[in-house]
């Protein structure tokens, strides 16, 4: 980290909290189908027209295997400058064998499924260029807490991989049902542009391999522990 990005990072508690659920098997999955709604329509309710010469994001644009594909869309109007403040960083990538380990934490376990999320969608590319033009929002549903996290993370990789390719700058929350395991959730942001977003790293797939999330309410503090698959 360079000098004058340590005030933005705030590092997690170094006591260990007993661990909730323990870990699964590679093999388990979501117990229900998710699902998500765009905010990219036009004012008539239909779908924009696509660019004759925008590349589909399966298309080989880079040509570097591991590197992610995109589309291109036209300049965006201005936004609200306060749209465009993120949050503080609270989440570090671990190395791990083959693939990375991406660990967040916060006030609550809202909070670090929320940072987990954005500290999935930095590793794909550099986030403080991506700008807050529109909106997605998806709903997640689980059998426990663990599956509701795979389901939450698997919803934002499905809509940047596949139409809108959506990349979001900063997800929000906005409900969080602990007892029947469901999420909702907005996330803010824009469609991956080449031409903008610097290539970093394909995510593949959510894993369950060594996933765990730890809490404390008496401290106050929460975190998740999630390898993806690059």
């Amino acid at each position: 980290m360079d000098e004058g990005e340590e005030d933005d990072v705030i590092s997690p508690p170094r006591k260990r909290i007993k661990l909730t659920n323990g870990s699964v098997d590679d093999d388990r999955g979501p117990s229900s189908v998710t699902k998500h709604s765009s905010a990219h329509d036009d004012e008539d309710g239909n779908d924009a027209e696509a660019d004759p010469e925008v590349s589909s994001f399966g298309d080989d644009v880079g040509g570097d295997e591991g590197q992610l594909q995109g589309t291109t869309s036209e300049p965006q109007p201005p936004v609200d400058p306060a749209l465009q403040m993120l949050p503080i960083v609270k989440y570090e990538y671990l190395d791990h064998t083959a693939d990375v380990q991406i660990h967040a934490w916060g006030y609550n376990l809202q909070e670090a499924f929320e940072q987990c999320a954005m500290g999935m969608f930095a590793y794909m590319t550099d986030i403080e260029t991506v700008d807050n033009f529109g909106s997605e929002t998806i709903e997640a549903q689980g059998h426990d807490m663990l599956s509701l996290l795979y389901g939450f993370l698997d919803e934002f990789l499905f809509i940047f991989n596949a139409d809108p390719n959506f990349i979001a700058r900063k997800i929000n929350i906005t409900s969080f049902d602990r007892d029947n395991f469901k999420i909702k959730a907005v996330g803010y942001g824009e469609t991956f542009d080449l031409r903008k977003h610097p290539q970093g790293t394909e995510v593949k797939a959510i894993t369950y391999s060594n996933m765990q999330f730890h809490e404390s309410e008496e401290e106050e503090y929460a975190e998740v522990f999630v390898i993806i698959d690059i």
